[in-house]
C-alpha cells in the first residue's frame, strides 16, 4: 500500500522543487499486488523521484517466491514502465550502498524512479507467532546456506581485514548497539499506557464549529445567480486554486477533457498541467498519489470517476487515508478531498448496475472520515471549500442526475442561488430545506428534490412536511431532526442506497435510540431495492425511489 504513497511523496518533492527523494521498502510479496503496478506506473509516468526498493527474502510469509511469481527478477518488471530495474545482492550493504547512490542521483537529476531488487533472508519467521520461527516451511540446510551471507558478520570480517576497525572497536560498536536496543526495550516496558481518556484523541483535526441551523438561502447577501451543481463546484474549485498554491486537483480526464462531467472545465488553462493532472485509469494510485502528497503540505482534490469504482481504492481510503492520523497521535495531518459521482440518472439516462450505485453508508463506518453530501449548488460549493480547507480528510459524494439542467423541469431546486460573495458551509450542521408540522422527511442529496416535489402535492392535500438535509453523514447533525420529531412525531428517511443496512437504517436505529418518547409512529424508510440497478428505464424506476415513494411514506406514518 504504500508505494502509490510514494508515488505521492514524490509528486510533492515535485511540486514544491525540493531536493529530496523517497525511498519505499515493501516485500517479495507485495510486488504481485495491484498497487505495485499502479504506483509504479504512476512515478514513471511523471517522472518522479522515487526508489523503489524490494526486499526479496524469499518468502511471503511461508509460501517461496518460486511459487508466487513467474519472472524470476522482480528487477525484470522495471523494464514494463520503462525504468531500471536492478538486481543486487541485499546481503552485501556495500553492493546495496552503491546500487542506491545510482539511484539517487537519477531521482535528484529529474530522470525518474528506479526499482531496486536487493535478494535478501529472513533468519526469523515472518511474525512472533511463525510456529518454529518459520522452519515449518523451509530447511535447516538452507537457513545454514543463507547464515554463511551474514551481511553484520561478513562487513564486520570486511572492515578487520582491510584494518578499518580493530577488535576492541568492533566490540564496543556492539555494545553501544546492544545498550541502545536495550534502554529503548526498558524505556517501553516502564512507560505508562495511555490515559483512557486520550482513547478518542487525534480521530480529527478539531470538532466543527457550529452555525444557525436554518437554510442561509433566505437571507442570502448580495448578489446572486442561478447554477446547477457542476457549475458551483466548478467555482468552488477555481476560487480554492487561486486562494492556495497548495491546492490541486488529480483525476481521470480531469484536465485535457475537463472531466466526464465537466465539474473541472477549464481549470487546465488557468492553472496548467502541473495543479491539474490526468492520471491514468488507476484509482489505487490517485488515492495513494494523494496521500502521499498530502502528508508533505500539500491539498489535493482527487476526482473518483465514478462512485462505483471507489471499490479499488477502499484500502487506500480506509486502512491509511482515515488512520494516519490517529496512529501517529496527530503528528500527520491528511487534507485529502476525494470527489465522486454516484447514484442513478434515470430518468435523463441509464448507467446500469456498475454507474449508478449509491455506496455513502460504507464510508459511515470509517473512523476519521468525513463524509459530505451536498444536495444544492449552494451547499455543494460551501461545503467543497470547508473540505479544501480543512486538515481532515473528507470524501464529497456528488449524485450525478443534479449535475443535468435539464431535469429542472422534474425537479426545480437542482438549478438554485448561489451568492458571489465569499462563504463556506461547516460540517456537521443540517439544513431545513421546508418548514412542516405532520411528518419530519430526513433526506439526502437527489432524495431532496424528489422530497421538495412531494412536499408541494402533500400540501394540497393540506399535509405539512419538514424537510431536512443533514448535507454531512459524517459529523452528523443528529440534533436538527430530534428537534424536528419534537414537532411533528413522525419520520421519514429517504435515500437513494439500498435498503438493508444503509443510512436511513442508521438514522432510524439513532432517532429511536434518543428520541423515542417524541415519535407517534415508528420510523419509515424509503430507499433502493436491494438490487443492482437495471439497464432498462421500465425496470429502473422500480429499484429507485421517487417523489411518490416518499408520498406514499408519508401517508403511511400519518396513517
Amino acid at each position: 500500500s504504500g508505494i502509490p504513497m510514494a508515488a505521492g511523496l514524490g509528486l510533492s518533492i515535485k511540486m514544491r522543487h525540493a531536493d529530496q527523494c523517497v525511498a519505499c521498502f515493501f516485500g517479495d510479496g507485495a510486488a504481485n499486488t495491484g498497487a505495485f503496478h499502479e504506483g509504479i506506473n504512476l512515478a514513471s509516468l511523471w517522472k518522479l523521484p522515487v526508489i523503489f526498493i524490494c526486499e526479496n527474502n524469499v518468502y511471503g510469509l511461508s509460501v517461496h517466491v518460486s511459487r508466487a511469481a513467474s519472472a524470476k527478477a522482480i528487477a525484470s518488471r522495471g523494464a514494463a514502465y520503462d525504468i531500471p530495474g536492478v538486481t543486487v545482492d541485499g546481503m552485501d550493504p556495500i553492493a546495496v550502498h552503491d546500487a542506491m547512490q545510482d539511484a539517487v542521483k537519477r531521482a535528484r537529476g529529474g530522470q525518474g524512479p528506479t526499482l531496486l531488487e536487493c535478494k535478501t533472508y529472513l533468519f526469523r519467521g515472518h511474525m512472533e507467532g511463525d510456529p518454529k520461527g518459520g522452519m515449518t516451511y523451509r530447511t535447516e540446510e538452507e537457513m545454514a546456506e543463507w547464515k554463511k551471507r551474514d551481511p553484520l558478520t561478513n562487513l564486520k570480517k570486511q572492515l578487520l581485514d582491510r584494518k578499518i576497525l580493530t577488535e576492541s572497536e568492533t566490540r564496543e560498536i556492539e555494545q553501544k548497539v546492544v545498550s541502545a536496543i536495550d534502554d529503548a526495550a526498558a524505556f517501553a516496558e516502564k512507560s505508562p499506557y495511555p490515559d483512557p481518556a486520550e482513547v478518542s484523541e487525534h480521530l480529527f483535526s478539531s470538532t466543527p464549529s457550529r452555525e444557525n441551523k436554518q437554510s442561509p438561502l433566505a437571507e442570502m447577501e448580495g448578489k446572486a445567480r442561478q447554477l446547477d451543481l457542476r457549475a458551483a463546484i466548478n467555482e468552488a474549485l477555481r476560487e480554492e486554486m487561486r486562494r492556495d498554491k497548495d491546492v490541486f486537483v488529480m483525476g481521470e480526464d480531469v484536465a485535457i477533457y475537463g472531466g466526464i462531467f465537466k465539474c473541472t472545465e477549464g481549470l487546465l488553462e488557468e492553472f496548467g498541467e502541473e495543479r491539474v493532472r490526468d492520471t491514468p485509469v488507476s484509482e489505487a494510485a490517485i488515492i495513494g498519489a494523494a496521500i502521499g502528497a498530502a502528508a508533505t503540505g500539500l491539498r489535493p482534490v482527487a476526482e473518483i470517476m465514478f462512485e462505483d469504482w471507489i471499490h479499488i481504492a477502499m484500502d487506500q481510503i480506509c486502512n491509511h487515508l482515515t488512520k494516519m492520523r490517529y496512529m501517529s497521535g496527530g503528528q500527520i495531518k491528511l487534507p485529502v478531498v476525494i470527489r465522486t459521482a454516484g447514484g442513478s440518472r434515470c430518468p435523463v439516462a441509464s448507467g446500469a448496475a456498475q454507474h449508478s450505485q449509491s455506496l455513502e453508508a460504507w464510508f459511515m463506518h470509517v473512523p476519521g472520515l468525513v463524509v459530505a453530501t451536498p444536495s444544492t449548488p449552494y451547499d455543494a460549493k460551501g461545503l467543497l471549500k470547508t473540505a479544501i480547507r480543512t486538515d481532515d480528510p473528507v470524501l464529497f459524494f456528488e449524485h450525478k442526475l443534479s449535475y443535468y439542467g435539464q431535469v429542472r423541469k422534474l425537479y426545480p431546486t437542482v438549478v438554485g442561488s448561489v451568492p458571489e460573495r465569499e462563504y463556506t458551509i461547516p460540517f456537521g450542521v443540517a439544513d431545513i430545506k421546508r418548514q412542516g408540522n405532520d411528518a419530519t422527511v430526513v433526506a439526502l442529496m437527489m432524495m431532496v428534490h424528489k422530497a421538495l416535489v412531494a412536499a408541494q402535492q402533500l400540501s394540497k392535500q393540506g399535509i405539512s412536511i419538514e424537510i431536512i438535509d443533514p448535507r454531512t453523514l459524517v459529523p452528523f447533525d443528529k440534533e436538527a431532526i430530534i428537534n424536528s420529531v419534537k414537532k411533528t412525531g413522525r419520520l421519514v428517511i429517504a435515500t437513494e442506497d439500498c435498503k438493508t443496512a444503509g443510512i436511513a437504517a442508521e438514522i432510524s436505529s439513532m432517532i429511536s435510540e434518543e428520541a423515542f418518547d417524541y415519535l407517534d409512529t415508528p420510523p419509515k424508510r424509503v430507499a433502493s431495492r436491494d438490487l443492482p440497478i437495471p439497464y432498462s428505464p421500465a425496470l429502473e424506476p422500480l429499484v429507485v425511489p421517487d417523489e411518490n415513494a416518499i408520498i406514499a411514506a408519508v401517508k403511511d406514518v400519518l396513517s
